[in-house]
């Protein structure tokens, strides 16, 4: 557990976690369109994400004053040997706690972890309107932007969600030496 501050702490998640970090996430599913998923997964198909991703990758909790008001996790970019040193990253914020710098120390927290790992490069793909609306604007992109990410690629039209179509981006940044002999990532960490 890594405390940043008094109140604020950085922890592993735990599966007695999952009901609190599934109401964090139904906000996005039920009001926006940063998550393509349509409906608000039941319980225990949260806790069964949580408990795949666990196995091999970091998942994060960030608490302020005892409460979670966020969560993190890495998993596989593409399922083949060859990607292992690749992940894909996810993260969502209690819609009340967005722009208090809590995302930045918890993705902060999260890409320490899998640099430890052995991991050199971190993805996002994320949803980008054409044209900013009630339910999807550039703030996500603009996020990982100003962590260093950088767009390396663009799809258009591809989600359709409340009746309109939103583009998805995929986003890049490379966190170690790329190696002729590279030593294998150190999963479950």
């Amino acid at each position: 557990m890594e405390e940043i501050a008094n109140s604020i702490k950085i922890r592993n998640a735990k599966e007695n976690d999952a009901r609190r970090l599934l109401e964090i996430y139904a906000y996005y599913v039920e009001n926006t369109a940063i998550t393509f998923e349509y409906d608000v997964p039941s319980l225990s198909e949260f806790q069964n994400r949580m408990k795949n991703t666990i196995r091999r990758y970091p998942y994060l909790v960030i608490e302020k004053d005892g409460t979670i008001q966020g969560y993190a996790y890495a998993g596989p970019f593409v399922g083949r040997a060859a990607y292992d040193w690749s992940c894909e990253l996810t993260i969502y914020l209690d819609h009340a706690a967005r722009k208090c710098g809590l995302g930045r120390m918890l993705y902060e927290a999260l890409e320490d972890r899998l640099r430890n790992m052995g991991i050199l490069n971190l993805y996002a793909c994320i949803g980008y309107p054409q044209t900013a609306d009630e339910y999807l604007n550039k703030n996500s992109a603009e996020f990982h932007a100003h962590l260093g990410f950088q767009t390396v690629g663009e799809f258009h039209s591809c989600g359709y969600k409340f009746g309109r179509w939103y583009n998805m981006i995929w986003m890049e940044k490379i966190i170690g030496e790329h190696q002729m002999e590279q030593k294998p990532v150190k999963f479950g960490l």
